[in-house]
């Protein structure tokens, strides 16, 4: 056993999943979810230690609450007249209903609104789709369910390449929905470098739905990861690890041969441990955090210190060892959150300065490895999916621009044109391809599962469900509203047809749109615009990464909603 295997890494709480998707073909309609601590509704004193979003400048009615709140391109604003109120707030006031006459009469005229554009059907969109998606784009479907092609959290069966059959696969990985958990991604991302066939079973967290008996069974306390290999089962995430670089000697080995470098190694996973300490210290420091931040710059400094002097780009060198697949989950999820609560910038964008360039060149690094382009978060989900699992984290003084920038309300992060590198604070992944096969992407994403997702966003103006879960947005059992899922469909139809056709058809898209809303208000008033921006609203702050889709398409995505939800406000 390697000296370093028996070091014991900290964990977090088990519930590390972030929200449901409505992204995977042949779901119903996914359970909703996102990462807003519990704290929010249960905990008055708590509330000044965490994250408040600030509010933005547009008028919406809410029917969460019945009331009027003021929302911008804020991820959840849309979902709380405020930041202390819960999704179990949800009333019937408000919520638009109409008889089925009235609706089949609407969508007639929806429907020619949007031809008078030539604005066609999901099967137009899909086709459209296909003419511009490169040969690679258009076989990933068919790739996806043989368990080929490029590596995605959408795969249950991973094989590589025709040279592995299913009958051969040794390992069951169980992993968190949500593509979220720190533990997962490490043994996720061993799994994808030593290109060891698997397949993965997806559970939920306790506090966004139940697990399956069949999961409780293998794993009595319920967390994960778990993986089965060859018939035994191991239950933590090293264990794992070691596991799979003991019994698949033939595939790429991770773990250093050379008693030197083994030593090195061990010293380097102290250091990881002892990063990590400091990071939650500050993290969860309120005001006078002052020496809990000289700690973490210290210790940060030594980790810059170890990175320098490699002749490399990893921990231990040119190639990519154990070492780097234990520090990815903990430095991803450190640059994400001190910038948010912290305002303390560790990753740049190219050609930016820094106190840290090794930390940013071992990042660089680490980007050119598909294991790591597979599980990688951005900042908004990481920021977002922390707070539940540590009871809060603390924002201090000066971090309201970043935290504004994350969350899509400066101009430029989630609104068109996006600003590159978000302004700076997030580098954009150039390694997923140009803008237009962003937009591909996401489209791509939609239009295959475009029922069960236009239902999924109709919650925004549906009604709360019976059973809560210790996430506040956690609400499986939530109803979708029926009677305006038509309008939402048309207009995610013109959305995504504005992404396929890009600065081509902005006219025509504009147009679209604003003649959709023009008739919904003549119908209606101005409640069913309003009710399907919601709609719009509470599908685009559920967009998760890498879940659902990478960070460019995620931009994309979320920036086009906005354009739509600009038009029905």
């Amino acid at each position: 056993i390697p000296p370093y295997y028996c070091l014991l890494l900290l964990r977090l709480l088990e519930n590390s999943s972030a929200f449901s998707s409505p992204f995977n073909v042949g779901s119903r309609t996914a359970s909703s979810g996102t990462y807003l601590p519990s704290a929010f509704a249960s905990h008055q004193d708590r509330q000044t230690n965490i994250l408040r979003p600030a509010l933005g400048r547009r008028k919406i009615y809410n029917t969460h609450t019945s009331s009027t709140v003021i929302f911008g391109s804020n991820p959840f604003q849309s979902l709380f007249g405020n930041v202390a109120s819960s999704i179990s707030n949800i009333q019937q006031q408000g919520m638009t209903t109409m008889s089925s006459d009235k609706i089949s009469e609407l969508q007639a005229l929806t429907a020619k609104t949007l031809s008078s554009h030539n604005i066609g059907s999901w099967d137009d969109i899909r086709s459209s789709l296909e003419s511009k998606q490169t040969p690679e784009e258009r076989n990933f479907r068919s790739s996806l369910g043989k368990g080929y092609g490029k590596p995605s959290p959408l795969h249950k069966l991973r094989l590589f390449d025709e040279s592995n059959k299913e009958e051969d696969v040794r390992v069951t990985l169980y992993r968190d929905s949500a593509s979220w958990c720190p533990y997962c991604q490490k043994v996720w991302m061993t799994l994808e470098q030593k290109r060891i066939p698997y397949r993965i079973e997806k559970i939920n967290m306790r506090c966004y739905g139940e697990k399956p008996a069949s999961f409780m069974a293998v794993q009595p306390g319920g967390n994960i990861p778990v993986a089965i290999i060859d018939g035994v089962t191991y239950n933590q995430s090293n264990d794992i690890i070691f596991a799979l670089e003991e019994q698949f000697p033939d595939h790429e080995t991770l773990v250093p041969e050379d008693p030197k470098q083994r030593m090195k190694a061990q010293e380097l996973l102290r250091l990881e441990r002892k990063i990590f300490s400091v990071w939650m210290n500050w993290l969860t420091s309120g005001a006078s955090s002052g020496r809990q931040r000289d700690n973490f710059i210290s210790v940060l400094n030594e980790v810059e210190a170890e990175l320098s002097a490699t002749k490399g780009g990893f921990f231990l060198g040119e190639r990519v060892s154990v070492v780097d697949m234990m520090f990815t989950p903990f430095l991803e999820r450190i640059d994400s959150s001190m910038l948010f609560f912290k305002g303390f910038q560790i990753r740049v964008a190219p050609g930016e300065s820094t106190n840290f360039p090794a930390v940013n060149r071992w990042f660089d690094a680490m980007e050119t490895l598909e294991s790591y382009q597979l599980t990688k978060s951005d900042h908004y989900t990481h920021c977002w999916d922390l707070p539940p699992q540590l009871g809060g984290c603390v924002s201090e003084t000066g971090s309201e621009p970043f935290q504004n920038a994350i969350n899509g309300i400066q101009p430029g992060s989630w609104y068109l044109p996006l600003t590159p590198n978000n302004g700076g604070l997030e580098p954009d992944w150039t390694w997923a391809g140009d803008e237009a096969a962003a937009k591909r992407e996401a489209v791509e994403r939609v239009s295959a599962n475009h029922e069960a997702i236009v239902a999924f966003a109709s919650r925004g103006a549906g009604s709360a469900g019976f059973k809560r879960y210790g996430a506040p947005l956690a609400d499986p059992m939530a109803v979708s509203n029926e009677s305006i899922q038509p309008f939402v469909d048309a207009s995610m139809k013109i959305v995504f047809q504005k992404l396929l056709d890009g600065d081509s058809g902005v006219s025509n898209c504009d147009a679209a749109m604003k003649d959709l809303v023009s008739q919904l208000k003549k119908e209606k008033g101005e409640d069913l615009p309003e009710q399907v921006a919601l709609s719009l609203a509470y599908l685009r702050d559920r967009v998760g990464v890498p879940r659902d889709m990478r960070l460019p398409a995620a931009r994309q995505l979320r920036a086009h909603l906005n354009w739509a939800i600009d038009f029905c406000e």
